[in-house]
């Protein structure tokens, strides 16, 4: 069996379009990404506000982009690739996190899965798979849809380094959660380390290659996606092995991979490893072993967090867990966009974005609409500065989000998806 490996680069802004290049090819990417089928770029939009390390950095997008290119993948049949959840705009996200700026400036496609897409039952898509699965088939008794577009593609995931308050950490497999899993994805959460596990089953059936760049430039340690103390890490990594590289990333940031309960059962299922003793380092080997000492998700928990695990796993499972698989469920959209977007984000949000965005990342990010790159990278990250949403236009806006998630919600929907037969 084929060792797996994972690339892993220290970068900076002046050299960072080229390093990406030099990663995904160090992690053989062409070997698995076929150059005659579509390629979805899953882009990763864990807010919809900007925060550092929560979303795919446009820099992410744009090398990977170009990486492509330059090895003669067709631009026609690449396509950014967003999913939709009742408490995530994607089109704010897209904005605010200036991914649609990369993907407009190269004229690729822009699919929101939720926006017109085919989908099709998961027992026509993979047949006798389901029965291998630990606990979709409980999760959802009479099955899920999948999207239909995803069959036979290619997959390159694009999440960066963080912590997560569900799963520990969050990286390759958790970006294709949005994405596979239809609406009620909640239902999933007091089992989710098996249901990524039955996910990655499924991307290995239906995708034609799966692959992961992963962002480590700022890498965010607390109760993330969201509310995280993020930091400027410099590193960047890449692995078509989704369980090697988000035990790299838990490594680095000074955990045990394999004490991570989704690592280890996809490690013991074959699925990928999840030993960091048996995994390849290419590139830059001192950089994975810097050990970043993370305090993780669980030392300094958001009142939403602690509630969050209340409801899932503790105390409160019993008397309100049930609320959120009926139509009451929206209260618990109204109470996270309440919390995150109204409170959280411009009230403590600015403060603490301010050591990171003083970075040459974060000058990179606040000018990106007005710097102009070479081959390498970024000359200069000095120019007129775009703000940052913070402070009462994030409050502003999150008001018309409050508004959105009640609408969108699929207890009160009448929204279908398309469904089609195999």
């Amino acid at each position: 069996m084929t060792k797996s490996t994972v690339a892993i680069l220290r970068t900076s802004p002046r050299t960072i379009l080229a390093d990406y290049h030099k990663l995904m090819n160090l992690a053989g990417y062409q070997d698995v990404i076929a150059k005659d089928a579509d390629t979805a770029l899953k882009v990763n939009i864990s807010w919809h506000f900007f925060f550092p390390g929560s979303s795919t950095t446009p820099w992410q997008l744009e090398g990977v982009i170009r990486a492509l290119k330059r090895d003669g993948y067709d631009a026609q049949q690449v396509h950014a690739c967003h999913n939709r959840t009742v408490v995530i705009d994607a089109h704010l996200g897209e904005r605010e996190n200036k991914q649609l700026n990369v993907v407009q400036a190269h004229g690729l496609r822009n699919v929101h899965l939720y926006e017109g897409e085919d989908w099709i039952h998961i027992r026509d898509a993979v047949g006798d798979l389901t029965k291998r699965f630990l606990c979709l088939n409980e999760v959802y008794k009479d099955g899920f849809l999948i999207p239909q577009r995803f069959i036979g593609e290619n997959i390159i995931h694009l999440p960066t380094v963080k912590t997560h308050v569900f799963t520990t950490t969050t990286g390759a497999m958790k970006n294709a959660f949005g994405g596979l899993l239809n609406e009620h994805r909640h239902w999933t959460h007091p089992v989710i380390h098996e249901t990524l596990v039955d996910l990655l089953m499924i991307q290995k059936k239906i995708h034609r290659g799966v692959f992961a760049v992963m962002d480590g430039t700022f890498a965010g340690d607390g109760p993330g996606p969201r509310c995280m103390v993020p930091h400027a890490k410099n590193v960047i990594l890449a692995s078509a092995d989704q369980v090697a590289i988000d035990a790299v990333a838990a490594k680095l940031m000074g955990m045990d991979p394999m004490s991570i309960k989704f690592i280890r059962l996809a490690h013991d299922l074959g699925l990928g490893c999840g030993d960091p003793r048996q995994i390849e380092i290419v590139g830059d080997a001192t950089a994975a072993q810097e050990n970043w000492r993370f305090d993780g998700p669980f030392k300094k928990m958001t009142f939403a967090s602690r509630m969050q695990h209340q409801i899932y796993w503790g105390k409160l499972k019993r008397p309100i867990e049930w609320s959120l698989k009926t139509w009451l469920a929206p209260w618990s959209y109204v109470a996270s966009v309440i919390y995150h977007d109204s409170y959280w984000y411009p009230m403590l949000g600015a403060g603490m974005m301010h050591p990171v965005m003083n970075t040459d990342w974060g000058r990179l990010f606040r000018n990106w609409e007005n710097l102009a790159p070479d081959e390498q990278g970024f000359p200069t990250v000095d120019a007129p500065e775009t703000p940052v949403r913070g402070g009462m236009r994030a409050f502003l806006r999150s008001l018309g989000i409050l508004a959105t998630c009640v609408k969108e919600a699929p207890e009160f929907s009448n929204a279908r998806r398309r469904v089609v037969s195999s």
